[in-house]
């Protein structure tokens, strides 16, 4: 709730600014967000907790320090908004602003909560539909490598004292421990840490899946504690028409094996159980549990919690059906189709028409007063 009242706050006050309506509301709370996030990515720049503060999610990502510098200027520009707050020139007229204000808010809280309730309408992850993983996974030639230190443990004489490869002692010390340390990063794959782990073996399934030729379901739940059962007979008839038709399905958790097997307990899942980093999993779907198509390593398709594939769409092999063939996106077209047909366009429109009519009423009133000055000539002149 509160990062869906951040997100709106923050977008309904560019909204007013944009326009020059709520010109208190706009200029008080942009100084007020402002004075709490410039001061809170110092310290991020400085102590440097994550790589990134996510300000844009993964559309745009910056570092800690151009966060900062790009708060501070927001910071000035805010302060100035709010000295000359009574100065904002509002270009539309004053029944059109309460339009346009009422059209944003109800914008913004219905895009919230689509996303909210379905997938988001642009995904810029490294597991976004038509995604090769195996290609995310890939190292290019000629990048930059991780480089380690090792630190060597040794004891002598009941002294302990650590060595590196470079000065190693003789085999007068005796080995304790040994320590490694990163001391430069290099290169990071968008993708590094999908690896999946059978629950019941242990054994490592990643390359069979990713390598597969034919299709893999994935139920995504990083925990099954708090995920949503109420969809499991839906689960049951996918692994159902799974074993129909030869596909495979797991489903992928971070929980232990007391969650597992409650979750089966409540659902009666039958299909096998596999283990993955739980950070993962929320990075390659927004549902818990969400549901993920595989092909030969690629993301086919995705569903969110209230959205899965039943037996109306089901109804042949995947290789006939749209549900099976991927359509990349990276989520920059969705977005910008959204925006500008939902909100760009409708916006102006309306101010097209409230500019229309304001020269209507504005020439409407010159024609009138023109014919009540050649009245008043015309009085003096009898």
């Amino acid at each position: 709730i509160l990062a869906m009242l951040l997100a709106g706050v923050e977008f309904y006050t560019g909204l007013c600014l944009l326009f020059g309506i709520c010109r208190h509301f706009t200029s008080w709370t942009s100084l007020i967000i402002m004075s709490v996030m410039t001061p809170l990515t110092l310290y991020l720049a400085i102590s440097d907790p994550v790589s990134d503060c996510g300000c844009f999610g993964d559309a745009l990502v910056l570092s800690n320090w151009q966060t900062f510098w790009k708060n501070v200027i927001l910071l000035l520009c805010a302060i100035s908004l709010w000295h000359l707050r009574n100065r904002v020139v509002r270009f539309i007229g004053q029944n059109t602003q309460c339009l346009i204000s009422l059209y944003g808010l109800v914008f913004v809280i219905l895009l919230e909560l689509h996303c909210l309730y379905h997938l988001p309408i642009a995904d810029f992850r490294p597991y976004h539909i038509g995604a090769d993983i195996k290609k995310g996974m890939e190292i290019p030639e000629g990048a930059e490598l991780p480089e380690f230190e090792s630190f060597f443990l040794m004891e002598k004489d009941g002294k302990q004292q650590e060595f590196t490869l470079e000065n190693y002692p003789d085999s007068t010390w005796t080995y304790v421990d040994t320590r490694t340390v990163q001391v430069k990063e290099g290169y990071v794959p968008p993708i590094h840490d999908f690896q999946l782990e059978r629950v019941d073996d242990g054994e490592d399934i990643t390359d069979s899946i990713l390598n597969h030729k034919g299709y893999d379901f994935l139920l995504i739940s990083h925990n099954l504690r708090t995920a949503n059962p109420g969809s499991f007979d839906l689960l049951n008839e996918l692994q159902d028409y799974c074993q129909k038709y030869g596909y495979s399905m797991h489903a992928v958790t971070a929980s232990d094996d007391e969650d597992i097997q409650q979750w089966c307990h409540d659902t009666g899942a039958v299909y096998p159980f596999c283990r993955m980093d739980g950070v993962a999993l929320k990075t390659i779907v927004r549902s818990n549990p969400g549901l993920v198509l595989l092909h030969n390593g690629v993301v086919v398709n995705k569903w969110g919690l209230n959205d899965y594939p039943d037996e109306t769409i089901l109804t042949a092999p995947l290789e006939q059906l749209p549900e099976g063939k991927a359509q990349p996106d990276t989520g920059y077209h969705k977005l910008w189709s959204v925006l500008l047909l939902m909100l760009i366009l409708p916006l102006a429109v309306i101010t097209l028409l409230d500019r229309t009519w304001a020269g209507v009423v504005f020439i409407g009133n010159l024609r009138r007063k023109s014919k009540i000055t050649n009245l008043l000539k015309k009085k003096k002149m009898r």
